[in-house]
């Protein structure tokens, strides 16, 4: 079996990535804010993102259910410009932080699809995959 590693956007120190490692720290995370991850397995790439919301971060595949296109296709963040929702730079379907759930746009009855993760001693950790 292969081991997973993450690559994410930007340089983390001192994070060991991989399975049971670290997307990210909480605290390089606005609140309101996102940040965007490639999590590799053997030859497969899977893009994903995180959002936080409070003391809540969510993650999502990057991956509009309406067209199938990364969701910051067009910019480099993932939230509207109030940051209270997810947005499709590509077409401006609206989903819902806490759930995916789509609230205005094309994809109506679709949801993000999520990724479990959970906060462990102030880091953003994969959870079973």
């Amino acid at each position: 079996m292969t081991t997973p590693s993450i690559e994410p956007s930007r340089k983390l120190r001192g994070i060991r990535r991989g399975v049971g490692r670290a997307l990210c720290r909480l605290d390089e995370l606005a609140n309101p804010g996102s940040a965007a991850y490639v999590v590799k397995r053997g030859a497969t790439r899977i893009s994903v993102f995180v959002v936080r919301k409070g003391d809540q971060v969510f993650c999502y595949l990057n991956s509009c259910p309406h067209i199938m296109a990364p969701l910051n296709y067009q910019t480099s963040g993932f939230l509207d410009a109030d940051g209270q929702h997810i947005q499709c730079s590509y077409h401006g379907a609206l989903f819902r932080m806490e759930d995916g759930a789509c609230l205005e746009g094309p994809p109506s009855q679709q949801c993000l699809t999520a990724m479990a993760v959970e906060i462990r001693d102030g880091l953003v950790m994969p959870v079973g995959w």
